[in-house]
């Protein structure tokens, strides 16, 4: 899909057509006749031809090629049932060789024709399927973007508008720029018949056009002069400074129907218009550079850019180059915070705000228009501006006014003008949102400042401290949400999830009187695992529960052995620790015979402890005999053995050194209080 896509973003999908008979053929001679046309980069007329060959010899190689060039050619309805085709293709002998490969394919039609709960299901049998972590995690990504497809609403006061016949014809249009209220250029070849190459005699070649406004309509646009349109070469990627006084572009060459060469120019506007083109130096090298834009960063005028230049992280990264008069430094790569192993194309800054197109980010389509704040020092996360701005389709070229209420955008959505299918052609697309829309968007993060889904927002309006109309939503796989406002109006905003802190803020709409999106980011922290370990302090009786002695009898039981290794480890860890052993007896015989026999039990568990190597001087025993009763089985009192059992007990104290020591719950299940 990479060889088209290539082009498609940078300028349109050509579509060249050879003129070519379709007399009987053998099967044999049409598909000669496909590959040769595909080996052109035709990929038109190859597909006609597979199609025919596939309907005189169902070969599943003939399906794969017929998919392929259907997904190339952005027909996502084609695409789906083409690889549909081949995911239900079942035999018992021959194992099917694009599985589970096409099944991702097929899973990605489904998702770009809007079937999100299907495409849901087929992504997660790939997943289950395939083997390629890669590939398993880009699966993953589309799943996320398929919940948000599900769940997401749309933005509310946005009107999302063809720009119309004078601007779009059946091939595409590229690189919207608003240069003011009335002024609109864009690149595009301008044609609304299928171009046949050896036929053409106008120039089939991309230009860059002006177009004004006639009334509230774009008129019919103008190409501008050969300072800016050279022949030979496919002009796009237009951009203007914010005075007005510089144009950036691209100029490329392509190899058959891919780009094979772009590399970015610069026009600087005089009394006579734009003046001849200059190449910018130090951004261009031996990859492909386009779609420049100027911004700012750390106080600098730069340049951001796209290219597959080496180095970056997937097809396309956006890059920076800081201006230093009339060259630039070299470029710097963005960062994986906005860059990702997709594609991130079509760069616009305004006021601290960088929005991109994705394939690799989670997205509601293909590409997705996605902001980016920077605060200085770093990007944030990409925010997927929603649905309304985003389609199933390709969105790209997010361009707006500095006052946020029109703008422009690209996208092959439903209602696009198109040469082939519905989908193939991109057209330019006016953006508006309503004055005076106030909405709230929020955001929940874990305190890693990841996507935490599950999560519970409340919107709860307050009119003098006391809590008015509630509204809330629950998102089960996703993590933004979006609430309408009322004017004049103080807010509390409530986020909530299980095995978390909530996080609540409060903000008011009073005295805003411009269409605003008030964006609110929670941070929840996870509430605090069980402490598997307990604290004890010196002086503080800790049991040790499973030292019991029989009745009458001084010896250590086996049973016992289990807390002596403990108390055994402990000595070990806290070597300061000084310690009493106090052994209990229970209420049965005499009282001084009961004390005896105590001592003795205490000095048989310190004998223990001091033949494992514990300093003798470290522990001293001492016998309570039956003065510390721990139930109602006092003198007298008919009680079972088990119940005596409970008052011969070992307990051991910290008397030195330590002030406290832990001990995991596991290991001493009881302590005592004085």
């Amino acid at each position: 899909m990479r060889s088209i896509i290539t082009l498609i973003l940078f300028i349109f999908t050509l579509g060249f057509l050879n003129a070519q008979p379709l007399n009987r053929s053998t099967v044999a001679d049409m598909l000669n006749t496909a590959e040769e046309q595909y080996e052109r980069r035709d990929y038109y007329n190859a597909l006609e031809w597979y199609e025919k060959a596939y309907a005189e010899e169902k070969d599943l190689n003939i399906a794969y090629k017929i998919a392929m060039l259907n997904e190339q050619l952005r027909d996502y309805r084609k695409a789906e049932r083409s690889w549909k085709r081949i995911v239900n293709k079942r035999s018992r002998k021959t194992p099917n060789p694009f599985m589970p490969a096409a099944r991702f394919n097929y899973a990605r039609m489904l998702k770009m024709n809007g079937k999100y709960s299907e495409a849901r299901s087929e992504f997660q049998l790939y997943i289950s399927e395939a083997e390629d972590p890669n590939m398993i995690n880009k699966a993953k990504t589309e799943l996320i973007g398929c919940e948000m497809g599900r769940e997401m609403d749309e933005v509310s006061g946005l009107k999302i508008e063809n720009a119309g016949k004078k601007i779009n014809t059946k091939y595409s249009e590229y690189s919207p720029y608003l240069a003011s209220e009335n002024e609109m250029y864009f690149t595009a070849i301008q044609a609304d018949d299928v171009i046949v190459v050896e036929e053409a005699e106008d120039d089939f070649h991309s230009r860059a056009f002006v177009a004004r406004k006639d009334g509230d309509n774009w008129g019919k646009a103008s190409p501008l002069g050969t300072n800016i349109n050279r022949e030979g070469y496919h002009i796009g990627n237009l951009s203007i400074t914010k005075d007005g006084s510089r144009m950036y572009f691209t100029r490329a060459l392509l190899d058959g129907n891919e780009l094979g060469e772009s590399k970015i120019y610069y026009s600087d506007k005089g009394n006579n218009g734009w003046g001849p083109a200059n190449e910018v130096q130090g951004v261009n090298g031996d990859y492909l550079a386009k779609q420049p834009v100027v911004g700012e960063l750390f106080g600098s005028e730069v340049l951001f850019f796209v290219s597959n230049m080496d180095g970056g992280y997937g097809g396309f990264d956006i890059y920076y180059s800081t201006r230093r008069g009339d060259t630039y430094a070299p470029p710097v790569n963005l960062g994986d915070v906005i860059n990702t192993a997709g594609n991130e194309e079509t760069p616009f800054y305004l006021n601290g705000t960088l929005y991109i197109s994705s394939d690799g980010h989670p997205g509601l389509g293909g590409f997705d228009i996605f902001s980016s704040d920077w605060n200085g020092s770093n990007w944030s996360k990409p925010t997927n501006l929603g649905k309304g701005y985003n389609s199933p389709q390709d969105d790209l070229y997010f361009t707006i006014d500095a006052e946020g209420y029109n703008g422009l955008l690209v996208s092959n959505r439903e209602g696009t003008r198109s040469a082939h299918g519905r989908t193939c052609c991109n057209d330019i697309w006016t953006v508006e949102k309503q004055k005076v829309i106030l909405d709230l968007l929020a955001t929940v993060y874990d305190d890693k400042k990841e996507a935490l889904s599950g999560a519970t927002v409340q919107l709860v309006q307050m009119f003098e401290n006391t809590p008015g109309e509630t509204k809330q939503n629950t998102k089960d796989k996703a993590n933004v949400f979006s609430f309408p406002l009322d004017r004049e109006t103080p807010y509390i905003v409530i986020a909530t999830r299980e095995g978390y802190y909530p996080d609540t803020l409060a903000f008011n709409t009073t005295g805003t009187n411009k269409t605003k999106t008030f964006e609110q980011q929670f941070y929840l922290k996870p509430l605090p695992v069980e402490d598997v370990y307990e604290t004890y302090t010196i002086d503080q009786p800790i049991e040790l529960e499973n030292i019991f002695y029989d009745f009458d009898d001084d010896k250590i039981l086996p049973s016992a052995e289990q807390d002596l290794t403990v108390l055994f480890e402990l000595m070990n860890k806290y070597e300061d620790m000084v310690i009493e052993l106090g052994s209990h007896t229970d209420a049965q015989g005499a009282t001084g015979y009961n004390r005896r026999l105590s001592q003795r039990r205490a000095n048989s568990a310190k004998n223990w402890l001091t033949e494992k190597g514990i300093d003798p001087s470290r522990i001293t025993s001492v016998g309570y005999g039956e003065s510390q009763i721990r139930n109602h089985c006092t003198n007298g009192k008919k009680c079972s053995d088990e119940e005596h059992r409970y008052n011969r007990r070992t307990e051991f104290k910290i008397v030195a050194g330590p002030t406290s020591i832990q001990i995991e719950k596991t290991r001493l299940k009881k302590k005592i209080s004085n």
